[in-house]
């Protein structure tokens, strides 16, 4: 009887900081050995002239998930995930959405009843806080965060999810000192409304004026607030979906002073611009998403921040809304800028989009795509070094990858439930061709090999991404020594 379950032989290893030729033996779900030569599984993939890679990890991604305008994603979780299978991710981070007035724990019941029967790779769950009460801040909040919902998104846009700077102030807080991460929306809702009510009122409301109301100030005004904010209390953001030259900046500069902020990109503001919103017709809707994708100089900026430490992490940001009345288009031909249903489908093509035209065309090491890919996802929300690696005592979710292979991408051949890609006729090299989470295989041969339901709840540990560096700005160092005077409770 063999004493390991698979053996992944004769491949080319590589993780986050390293490249080495190994066979990796799998036993009861873990990685359980790496080293050459090893006896024959009970199963032997053979990846000769193959890569193998940590399975994938997307940190950022929209399923099953209703928009605060009543509209439910396109994707449930047995889709979206069968779909982030085929590309190479075996784990994926979606939201528990709040809504205003619904209880957090509510909210976080209903979506473990959506995906327990239907996921089919391991998944955790960030929040999305837009009704920030004292039951949220002082017991809900608290109580989730040791339950292992360590990371939680807010909005400085969109009047239903929107936060005030006083509200994000209170979020923070709870954030410090319970210990948890916040991802940050950044884009300044006043800009955006004053230029959209001009734009409307002139007649100006195809897609492409989306891009015109959602303009680069209100995203680098908003991603320099949150800093500030963040400052203030000594707490750590990530700043997510980074589309423009000035956020990045912004981001980076504040990095540069020593500063804990993360900065996320996402595949639309690497491979799209704002003249895909300007199609024919409506179809420029398949392209609008918030901050929208913006010019080629942007492209390079998101580029070159993958490289010089302003972004940690690659997410798909995966909104999938259907190009009908059910989605994009509620009133067809009609439909005006400001009814386009944000976001853009990706969770299948995030990996291997950066794959191609960052790996293949030099633009990324093999190691810097592991990091942006899996590592630092799992490293940042507190699942490293079950995920996100390739070592001894680690999942055993891995990706075998043919460096080789030549892709047209094509709508017809994903696995989601969208009916359309941003990225159709795009031609990638290099592509995964068997995945396996937990040493289960989940594809092979171009066919899902597992359940639905067979995927795996997650709790996260606190992250060390959000322990603050230990200081105060001299306001609050001196209101908690005042309070502390008075017997109060400090902030």
């Amino acid at each position: 009887m063999s004493d390991f379950d698979i053996v992944v032989r004769n491949g080319r290893v590589a993780t986050a900081s390293d490249e080495f030729d190994a066979d990796v033996g799998i036993r009861d779900g873990l990685i359980a050995m790496l080293g050459r030569g090893l006896p024959k599984g009970k199963v032997d993939l053979d990846a000769r002239g193959k890569l193998v890679l940590p399975g994938g990890v997307d940190s950022h991604c929209h399923i099953e998930q209703k928009s605060s305008t009543g509209l439910m994603t396109a994707d449930d979780f047995h889709s979206a995930t069968v779909s982030a299978a085929f590309g190479g991710t075996t784990t994926v981070i979606p939201f528990a959405a709040q809504h205003r007035g619904d209880s957090l724990r509510k909210v976080v019941q209903d979506y473990h009843a959506c995906a327990g029967p239907k996921a089919v790779i391991d998944y955790a769950f960030h929040l999305i806080v837009s009704d920030p009460s004292a039951e949220v801040l002082d017991k809900e909040l608290p109580a989730l965060i040791a339950e292992g919902y360590t990371s939680f998104k807010i909005y400085m846009t969109y009047d239903k999810l929107k936060l005030e700077d006083g509200q994000i102030l209170d979020v923070l807080s709870t954030a410090r000192e319970h210990g948890a991460l916040v991802m940050v929306h950044a884009e300044n809702n006043d800009v955006i409304k004053w230029l959209a009510k001009r734009l409307v009122d002139g007649g100006l409301t195809r897609p492409f004026h989306h891009s015109l109301a959602h303009a680069r100030i209100a995203e680098s005004e908003a991603t320099g607030r949150a800093i500030a904010l963040a400052t203030l209390l000594d707490v750590p953001i990530l700043i997510v979906h980074v589309s423009s030259t000035d956020a990045a900046a912004t981001i980076r500069e504040a990095r540069g002073k020593g500063l804990r902020i993360y900065g996320e990109t996402c595949p639309q503001y690497l491979f799209l611009t704002a003249a895909d919103l300007d199609r024919d017709g409506v179809q420029g809707a398949k392209y609008c998403c918030s901050p929208p994708p913006r010019d080629a100089a942007s492209q390079e900026s998101m580029w070159l921040g993958l490289t010089n430490g302003t972004f940690q992490v690659f997410s798909s940001d995966h909104a999938p809304y259907r190009f009908d009345s059910s989605g994009k288009l509620p009133k067809g031909e009609a439909t005006t800028f400001k009814e386009i249903a944000n976001g853009v489908p990706g969770i299948e093509l995030r990996q291997a989009l950066l794959f191609s035209e960052g790996v293949r065309k030099g633009r990324l090491s093999l190691t810097e795509f592991v990091a942006l890919t899996s590592t630092n996802h799992a490293k940042m929300y507190g699942l490293h070094p079950r995920k996100g690696t390739i070592a001894v005592g680690s999942d055993a979710d891995i990706a075998i990858w043919d460096p080789e292979r030549e892709v047209t991408i094509a709508a017809a051949n994903l696995h989601d439930n969208v009916g359309y890609t941003p990225y159709e006729g795009r031609r990638l090299v290099g592509w995964p061709e068997t995945v396996v989470n937990r040493g289960r295989i989940v594809v092979s041969e171009g066919q899902l090999r597992v359940q639905a339901g067979s995927g795996e709840f997650l709790p996260c540990a606190t992250p060390a991404s959000a322990a603050p560096l230990g200081r105060s700005t001299p306001e609050i160092e001196r209101m908690q020594k005042d309070l502390a005077a008075k017997g109060a409770t400090s902030t």
